[in-house]
């Protein structure tokens, strides 16, 4: 078995997508610094931590589906279900 690496799971669009997102989460988590830094509300700091862990997660989602639909399409050259299976358990 080999290991899934980002470019069996996905087309340049999906990943571009993906790197979005995670752009998006690092924004937040700059956000999320400078909030602790000025002493903001702690409910306002864990309410935005859980947006960047959302974000962050659903990327993850993003690149197993990826790699999903790249198993459909071409179940000999995709990355292995079995692994698929548990970076997608991972993420859950």
């Amino acid at each position: 078995m080999t290991a899934t690496t980002p470019t069996d799971a996905g087309t340049d669009d999906d990943l571009a997508t993906v790197i979005r997102r995670l752009q998006r989460a690092q924004g937040q988590l700059g956000g999320i610094i400078r909030m602790i830094q000025d002493g903001r509300d702690c409910k306002d700091v864990v309410t935005q931590i859980a947006a960047v862990s959302k974000a962050v997660d659903r990327a993850g989602f993003a690149v197993i589906a990826a790699g999903l639909r790249h198993c459909i399409a071409d179940p000999r050259s995709g990355p292995d279900p079995a692994e698929m299976e548990r970076l997608f358990l991972s993420l859950a």
